[in-house]
């Protein structure tokens, strides 16, 4: 039987990443409701009672809002209509100056452009809610421990920013139970400010004794590094994601030659690797019962690896079907390789130990 313990974060940053490039490459509605529910899934099954294993529901409430003024802007900023088109209501037309022109204010809205802003909503909230899993599925306090010495300090803001969002939704969900308690009976925008108030108040406590904290655990020192020595690595650091953006441009590019991008890339990664081994000798940290990586972790990592290759590559299927066509407008075909690649992720929520069960949701 496997003992219940917290998987490694860096393993569930992987899967979400994955997950994210796979939703990426995809306009086909449903495999990405297939991998919404497969993160939907993993979620329930495998997210702590923590803060920030709370929040997942508040980004799919983001992912609709996204969905729907996307639609929204593709119905009042109308594009051209074909004869092809399906008309399913007109707008009052505003008209606008010579020099504004390409731009259409209201007009006749289409089916095909309000099923393509669906979908174009629909990838931008799957990305979104693969971010949102990592941070109800990883402790992010918990993935500092794996950041070289050199990005120690990015780590920590990184560490806060993300932070930010599960933290004011248990502010948030504090103070209306205490309000509850209190018999308030106000809804709607007049309970903002009874709301509003109290979290503000509890983010700037936190904030204070978040740099408390830090001042007291010496954030920001030097060390015993030299002026030279922080020179060097700034350099190094600067050089190498300059050599990685040339190479970046270089292998995406069909004018360069694919030589110079990838000489620019190795280049670039090598100057990174040297200024990170130069500026983690100046932060010397221990680490109290370091999170292990076994294969629970590998097989999380791995699947969804596997999600996002399949889907990159468009090996072993029509890769025309990733990305349906509205014209003329048919139901999508569900390709089979693709949808095993993304059930495969979803045997994440069974690879992975179950969390301690002080901390189950």
């Amino acid at each position: 039987m496997r003992l219940d313990r917290a998987l490694h974060p860096v393993a569930w940053w992987l899967w979400a990443i994955a997950l994210a490039t796979a939703a990426s490459q995809t306009s086909n509605p449903l495999l990405l409701l297939l991998i919404f529910a497969v993160l939907g899934l993993v979620v329930t099954a495998r997210r702590a009672n923590a803060p920030w294993a709370r929040a997942f529901h508040y980004y799919l409430i983001m992912a609709l809002i996204i969905i729907a003024i996307r639609v929204v802007f593709r119905s009042v900023f109308a594009t051209g209509i074909t004869a092809d088109d399906h008309i399913l209501f007109t707008l009052p037309q505003v008209r606008l100056p010579e020099w504004y022109a390409g731009i259409q204010i209201g007009g006749p809205v289409s089916l095909q452009a309000t099923l393509s802003a669906v979908i174009d909503g629909m990838r931008l909230a799957c990305l979104l809610c693969c971010i949102g899993a990592a941070n109800s599925l990883a402790n992010p306090k918990r993935a500092l421990r794996v950041l070289p010495g050199a990005l120690y300090e990015l780590g920590v803001a990184v560490t806060v920013a993300l932070s930010v969002a599960p933290q004011l939704v248990e502010s948030v969900q504090r103070v209306a139970r205490a309000r509850k308690l209190r018999a308030g009976r106000r809804r709607g925008l007049r309970a903002f400010r009874s709301i509003a108030l109290p979290v503000l108040h509890d983010a700037l406590d936190r904030s204070l004794k978040l740099a408390a904290a830090m001042d007291s655990r010496g954030y920001g020192r030097t060390g015993a590094a030299t002026p030279r020595s922080r020179r060097l690595t700034g350099a190094l650091m600067l050089a190498g994601m300059a050599g990685l953006c040339v190479g970046a441009y270089g292998l995406l590019d069909p004018s360069v030659p694919r030589a110079a991008g990838i000489t620019g890339f190795a280049a670039g990664i090598a100057c990174s690797a040297a200024g990170l081994a130069l500026g983690s000798r100046r932060v010397s940290r221990t680490q109290y019962r370091p999170d292990p990586w076994r294969w629970p972790e590998w097989t999380v990592a791995g699947c969804g690896v596997v999600t996002a290759v399949v889907l990159s590559l468009g090996l072993g299927y029509d890769p025309a079907a990733l990305n349906p066509v509205l014209y003329p407008l048919q139901w999508p075909d569900l390709p089979l390789l693709p949808t095993v690649a993304i059930l495969l992720a979803g045997a994440a929520a069974f690879a992975s130990p179950p969390p301690p069960a002080g901390a189950r949701a």
